[in-house]
C-alpha cells in the first residue's frame, strides 16, 4: 500500500525484507477479507488480455498455415475428381472407383478444414478460472528501524536518483543500449548491452552521499550477483567520483 492505495509489486521485493525476532502487535487489517475486485481489475484482467493478444497472434499464424495447406490439398482433390469424372464418362475401367475415392477424399478434406477452423476459434476464447491464492504477507515497519544498524540500510531517495543518473549517462556515453529496470525488483537496476560485442551488463547502482561510506546488498541483489557472475556489475557513486566494481 502507498498512501492507502493498492500497488502491484514484483514478488522479488519480498527477498529484500528484513526479518525481526521482536514481537509486535498485529494490526486489524490482517484480519480483513482480501480485496479481490481490485486484483481482478488491476492484475488478473490485464494479465488475461496480455495472454489473449499473444494467443490470438499465434493462432492467426497457425490459421493462415492451415488454410493455405488444406486449401491446396482440396484443390488437388478437385482436380483428381475432374480427371476421374472424364475417365468415367469415357467408361474407362476402374474409373467409377477412382471417382468415388476422389470424392471421399475431397469431402474428408473439407470436414478436416472446418474442424480445424472451429478448434482454432475455440482456442481464442480465454477465461480466468480456479485462481489459487498461495499466501498473503503482512509487512510491518521493522521494530528496530531507528537503530543505527537498520537505519544505514534505508536508501536515500535523492542520493539514489543522482547515482542512477550518473550510471545511466556513463553507460550511454559508451554507446551501449541502456534500460532502467530499477522498479522491477530484479536484483539489479540497469541492463546495458554493447550491440557490437554482445556484452551484457546487469548493473546494480549504489549511491553514497559523502566522500566515503558503506553500501549494502539486499538478499535479492546478492543472490543475483552470485548467480550471474559473468555479467553482474556493481556501480558505486559518491560525490567525488564513480567507481565500477565487478564481483
Amino acid at each position: 500500500m502507498e498512501n492507502d492505495q493498492p500497488r502491484l509489486r514484483e514478488p522479488g521485493i519480498l527477498s529484500n525484507l528484513l526479518p525481526s525476532n521482536a514481537k509486535c502487535e498485529i494490526p486489524n487489517v490482517a484480519y480483513l477479507p482480501e480485496e479481490t475486485s481490485w486484483l481482478n481489475q488491476n492484475a488478473f484482467t490485464p494479465f488475461l488480455e496480455e495472454v489473449r493478444v499473444e494467443r490470438v497472434s499465434e493462432i492467426d499464424r497457425i490459421s493462415a498455415h492451415v488454410e493455405l495447406s488444406l486449401t491446396e490439398l482440396i484443390q488437388k482433390a478437385d482436380e483428381e475428381i475432374g480427371r476421374a469424372a472424364l475417365e468415367f464418362d469415357k467408361k474407362t475401367a476402374g474409373a467409377a472407383g477412382r471417382l468415388a475415392q476422389a470424392e471421399t477424399r475431397h469431402s474428408e478434406l473439407l470436414q478436416r478444414r472446418e474442424r480445424r477452423r472451429q478448434e482454432l476459434q475455440r482456442q481464442k476464447s480465454l477465461t480466468l478460472q480456479s485462481i489459487e491464492r498461495i499466501t498473503s504477507v503482512l509487512i510491518l515497519p521493522h521494530p528496530e528501524r531507528e537503530t543505527p544498524e537498520v537505519r544505514k540500510l534505508q536508501p536515500n531517495l535523492e542520493t539514489e536518483t543522482i547515482a542512477m543518473k550518473v550510471a545511466l549517462e556513463y553507460e550511454r556515453a559508451q554507446g551501449r543500449q541502456v534500460y532502467d529496470v530499477h522498479e522491477k525488483n530484479l536484483g539489479y537496476d540497469i541492463t546495458s548491452l554493447d550491440v557490437n560485442s554482445g556484452e551484457l551488463r546487469l548493473i546494480e547502482v549504489k549511491g553514497i552521499g559523502g566522500q566515503t561510506g558503506t553500501i549494502v546488498l539486499t538478499p535479492n541483489e546478492k543472490r543475483v550477483a552470485e548467480d550471474r557472475r559473468d555479467c553482474y556489475w556493481l556501480y558505486c557513486t559518491s560525490s567525488a567520483e564513480m567507481r565500477q566494481i565487478k564481483p
